[in-house]
């Protein structure tokens, strides 16, 4: 067990910006050694925030390649954008770097299996960081779930649907990648928020597998409203003809008979949700009106016609998981209501002990093919697609997460 963890930081935007200040500097067991991005701004700022932090100046890099051969590097952390994330991390397995991957859906099958099979290679651990599957609500459920509250499970629902029109118009002012997705893809680009926890809940990989999928999209014309209205039609983004549907929705079928519908809305204005919702035969839990429903406690089949939902916080003494339970003693910390923090306190622990991965490989290949699995569906017009098995097997007899 190494009692300091030297991190690497591939990636300074927003997002890997926001992981150093606030899950990795203020993390006692770790020193951050190096950071790396294409742009010399991004570079000299995480600088600063590392010697603000009171740590030794870090070796700044634009090329992630020098960072990779650094011994004084032990883990990376790759932040950068979608497109790169799963070649970085096949070249941090080879560098024999403990590696840690954003979210984000893969471009194709050949980038999966590449990933699998360079973890499979080189035996270096390899973590994707879905923080939702650290979110408070959705490990309460999974709790529900794995002590049966809920019966037999039969359906799950989840989506990304959080107004990002003024992020993705301003893509290429703030160096963003989603602006070049949107314009040219089609697909659940950004799957894993929602599937994370649905996996776990279901026991994917791990008893259970994904089998197919297929998804359709809306026509696209929520982001040419936008930057008419709000820059212009002088605007050069105004005459552009965007890909990207403004709602898909995918459903895939599960090798045990459940079914899960996943949805994307990015484009259109609307209030966030991720959606969550796990059915079961003997109730449900449902994110967007936070509420329990339960068999024989909240149905009354009388004249009124008038069920009603309980609050989930009712449930909360009983079925709040145990690792949010010790986290609120202790006072949450970090972004996303404290989920990041217990997220890159798995990662951390797992790293200094050279521990298996607590979401690993075969999750990341399998949440993050979703995306370009959908593109082809929705280009053949809902299609179904066969969802490969990445773990060749080893689903039937891999133990549930976090058991």
């Amino acid at each position: 067990m190494k009692e300091m963890l030297r991190v690497g930081v591939i990636g300074l935007g927003c997002r890997g910006t926001g992981l150093l200040q606030t899950c990795l500097l203020p993390q006692k067991d770790v020193q951050v050694t190096a950071v790396c991005d294409c742009y010399e701004d991004r570079r000299d700022r995480a600088v600063q925030l590392v010697l603000d932090a009171g740590q030794p100046r870090p070796r700044a890099l634009a090329d992630h390649r020098v960072l990779l051969a650094m011994e004084e590097v032990d883990a990376v952390v790759i932040t950068a954008s979608w497109d790169s994330h799963i070649n970085l991390a096949c070249d941090a397995m080879n560098a024999g770097k403990y590696t840690a991957l954003e979210v984000g859906g893969a471009y194709s099958l050949d980038d999966c299996w590449k990933l699998v099979r360079t973890y499979e290679q080189t035996g270096t651990e390899c973590m994707i960081l879905e923080n939702c599957c650290y979110g408070r609500d959705e490990l309460m459920v999974l709790n529900m779930v794995r002590r049966g509250l809920l019966g037999e499970i039969v359906h799950c629902q989840g989506g990304y649907c959080h107004d990002l029109r003024d992020e993705i118009s301003q893509g290429r002012e703030n160096r963003h990648y989603r602006f070049r997705n949107y314009l040219g893809r089609n697909c659940e680009n950004y799957p894993t928020h929602e599937l994370g926890p649905i996996a776990n809940v279901l026991d994917i990989n791990r008893g259970n597998r994904m089998l197919t999928l297929v998804s359709v999209a809306s026509k696209a014309a929520g982001l040419h409203d936008y930057i008419l209205r709000e820059k212009g039609a002088d605007y050069d983004a105004a005459q552009m003809r965007f890909a990207q549907g403004d709602v898909v929705t995918t459903i895939i079928k599960c090798a045990r008979g459940e079914t899960i519908t996943l949805r994307l809305d990015t484009t259109l204005p609307r209030a966030y949700s991720r959606g969550f919702q796990v059915q079961g035969t003997r109730g449900m839990f449902m994110e967007d009106n936070n509420s329990v429903f339960l068999d024989g406690r909240d149905n009354r089949y009388d004249y009124s016609w008038k069920e009603r939902w309980n609050s989930a916080e009712e449930y909360r003494q009983d079925y709040d998981h145990p690792i949010w339970k010790a986290y609120l003693a202790e006072g949450i910390k970090g972004g996303h209501d404290g989920m990041d923090w217990l997220e890159f306190r798995a990662f951390i622990e797992a790293a200094r002990a050279n521990a298996p991965a607590p979401i690993d490989v075969y999750d990341a290949a399998a949440w993050m093919s979703i995306s370009c699995l959908s593109e082809q569906s929705v280009a053949l017009g809902g299609m179904p697609m066969p969802i490969p098995d990445f773990t060749n097997g080893k689903w039937l007899q891999r133990k549930p997460w976090m058991e």
